[in-house]
């Protein structure tokens, strides 16, 4: 049962990761649409400006000195961008007007000329990388000759195109705090079974262990060798020892001070007959005791797990010092 939960489970996240993409799909299309149009809104409102510069350009340079009746509405559309930045230039590449860009120093000025060298650098660095982009709108003056309308895109069109990409770090970051959450209930799940199974085989062995016991006390009586049964009396307080130890499993220890040196030598002591004979085991313990507030059959469980692993690596023969 426990098993089909995990697989419901599973099957649940992966449907989750799938539903997830989906979103974020659409959101991507649904942003990348919105782009696409307030691009071409700007690029219209764009070619609206660069209309109104020609008209008043000519304006300027016609013979008569009245100014045409939309003379203000043409200077207003000029005047209206304020969130477009914008460089118009000749056709030798000077640079005639800017707009909305944020100059290194301040200027009172929209038009170029009296501008400070840094802003006038930065101006030309800005006119080199918009030649680069497709945000150029030509100009035909007539006579005149023609300009070029360069722009960047707006404030708000630069930040709706990061905006997708925020939405995939914000999603990303949400799936690994599910992932994590699923991960960590599963992993408790699992450590509950493990726990109730070990408190469960430490409550199984005690019967038969006591019963062991048990039978060893009758054992002299019936002729078997001392040497025997004190063999089978180690291996059955063994056996009583990893019981306690499974009953351990997921509750907190008791801590009594005991002497580290005696903990090691009793664990080398039992593990010493249990090897190979190509194996010497050493323990040169300290000199004075060793107090120490511990669990003494984890601790000894500890150092027989260290010695058995150190007996693996060995490959059969060597000496272990301890």
């Amino acid at each position: 049962m426990s098993g089909n939960i995990y697989d419901i489970r599973r099957k649940g996240f992966i449907g989750f990761l799938i539903l997830s993409v989906a979103v974020v799909g659409i959101f991507l299309f649904y942003s990348d649409s919105l782009v696409k149009d307030l691009s071409e809104q700007e690029r219209e409102r764009m070619q609206i400006w660069a209309d109104a510069t020609r008209e008043i350009v000519n304006a300027g340079n016609g013979d008569s000195d009245v100014l045409p009746s939309n003379f203000d509405f043409l200077l207003s559309i000029i005047e209206r961008n304020r969130t477009i930045p914008v460089l118009l230039t000749d056709d030798d590449g000077h640079i005639i007007m800017q707009r909305n860009f944020t100059l290194p120093e301040p200027e009172d000025s929209a038009a170029i000329f009296g501008l400070s060298d840094a802003n006038r650098r930065f101006l030309l660095a800005k006119l080199d990388d918009l030649r680069k982009t497709p945000n150029v709108i030509d100009i035909d003056m007539g006579a005149a000759g023609s300009q070029h309308l360069y722009y960047e895109d707006s404030k708000v069109l630069k930040s709706l195109s990061f905006y997708p990409y925020v939405q995939i770090l914000v999603l990303l970051a949400f799936v690994l705090i599910v992932y994590y959450a699923v991960s960590s209930t599963k992993r408790a799940e699992q450590n509950k079974v493990w726990v109730g199974l070990s408190k469960e085989t430490a409550h199984q062995l005690g019967t038969p262990i006591s019963s062991l016991m048990a039978w060893l006390e009758l054992l002299p009586d019936s002729g078997v060798s001392p040497e025997i049964v004190a063999e089978m009396d180690k291996d059955v307080k063994r056996l009583s020892t990893i019981a306690s130890r499974f009953s351990k499993i997921g509750s907190r220890p008791s801590m009594e001070i005991e002497d580290l040196n005696t903990i090691v030598s009793h664990s080398a002591e039992y593990m010493s007959s249990r090897i190979s004979s190509r194996i010497k085991l050493s323990v040169t313990p300290c000199s004075t005791e060793l107090p120490v507030s511990m669990s003494s059959p984890l601790a000894e469980w500890v150092m027989e797990n260290l010695i058995k692993n150190a007996v693996d690596a060995m490959e059969g023969s060597g000496s272990i010092s301890i």
